[in-house]
């Protein structure tokens, strides 16, 4: 079962991309007083560009904590989707699944030869990384509930 609010939420390390640079990297160590973290399935699908785009025009950006992606592709498209949005979000290459089956979120997607990816979710994280706020989508377009993450994020 995915983390819910008052967990503490697992950590990991994988390749935090910054649309240049990859660096192998823990999530604790990524988190600055905490964190946003959003899980999308790839790179360059439409939803994940749509809600991306959504993030940075709702000025996630200027958050006191960062806001992390994690991404079941390779550091290299990672890297190129965060230059293609011209993002100021840093996000994870997930690439063996390790970040999304840690937070249980990996799901097999049909026709996609045997390829799981995770869910679509947020978790808003403190310093400590209890969960303050989560969101686990039950399908692929639902809208992520930007009001009650932006509120979450204010109390941390």
């Amino acid at each position: 079962m995915p983390p819910t609010p008052g967990d503490r939420a697992p950590d990991f390390e994988s390749l935090l991309c910054t649309g240049e640079t990859f660096r192998s990297t823990r999530l604790s160590t990524a988190l600055d007083g905490g964190g946003v973290l959003v899980f999308s399935a790839f790179a360059f699908s439409a939803i994940a560009e749509n809600w991306w785009k959504r993030y940075d025009r709702a000025g996630w950006d200027a958050f006191d904590v960062p806001v992390l992606g994690v991404s079941r592709d390779g550091p290299y498209a990672v890297n190129a989707f965060v230059r293609y949005l011209d993002s100021p979000f840093r996000m994870f290459a997930d690439v063996d699944g390790a970040a999304s089956e840690a937070y249980d979120l990996l799901t097999p997607r049909a026709g996609m030869a045997n390829t799981s990816t995770p869910m679509r979710a947020v978790f808003v994280l403190d310093g400590e990384r209890t969960v303050r706020d989560a969101w686990v989508a039950d399908d692929w377009i639902s809208p992520v509930p930007r009001e009650a993450v932006e509120e979450a994020v204010t109390e941390l």
